[in-house]
């Protein structure tokens, strides 16, 4: 029942679109019918909101990381299903029919949730590989695939295995990135869009 409870949580406020809400809000327009349709602060950032953009990914990140904390203190045993109901919640919300972000913000907090050395790993890789090529996609599929490379390596192998699951489903996702960043068509940070 923890488990169910935990996966349930995560789920409940990862699954809170802060993206679609504050373009809402301050009167930016409904985010999904803007550049790639994604709920996630990337795309907030294409409005030209930088601020909503910075609030958006800190709100994801947040969210993320709060359902880890609470899955500890209340669930303690399921703070990895807690962390994966969260992801998901983000990435296929129920009330948005199941189209929501690429969960790269999301992930961070619920790295940073389960265990804080994930968690550094993952923000000095994603702010790197973001300040070195300027490609939002690829830092945040990096910072992906680190995270259960840092789990091991910080002694933490028991969420690697759900990090690696959450790592695959982020790259799935861009798997229209990938393609891009094959063709070498893929937009940077601040350019123009191809």
């Amino acid at each position: 029942m923890e488990w169910i409870l935990a996966l349930l949580l995560g789920y409940v406020l990862g699954s809170i679109p802060f993206g679609l809400i504050l373009t809402r809000w301050t009167g930016a327009g409904d985010l999904r019918a803007i550049g790639s349709g994604n709920i996630g602060a990337t795309n907030v950032l294409r409005t030209g909101h930088k601020g909503i953009a910075a609030a958006t990914l800190l709100l994801d990140m947040g969210k993320g990381l709060l359902a880890v904390l609470l899955a500890w203190r209340w669930f303690p045993e399921a703070a990895s299903l807690a962390a994966a109901g969260a992801f998901l919640g983000h990435c296929f919300p129920a009330w948005l029919n199941f189209k929501g972000g690429k969960g790269v913000a999301t992930l961070m907090g619920v790295s940073l949730g389960l265990a804080w050395p994930v968690g550094v790993a993952y923000a000095v890789t994603w702010i790197g590989m973001l300040a070195i090529t300027r490609i939002s996609s690829l830092a945040g599929m990096t910072a992906a695939v680190v995270a259960p490379l840092a789990a091991l390596a910080s002694g933490r192998a028991e969420f690697a295995i759900v990090l690696s699951v959450l790592a695959a489903i982020v790259l799935f996702l861009h798997r229209a990135n990938l393609a891009r960043l094959r063709a070498g068509t893929e937009p940077k940070v601040g350019g123009n869009k191809a």
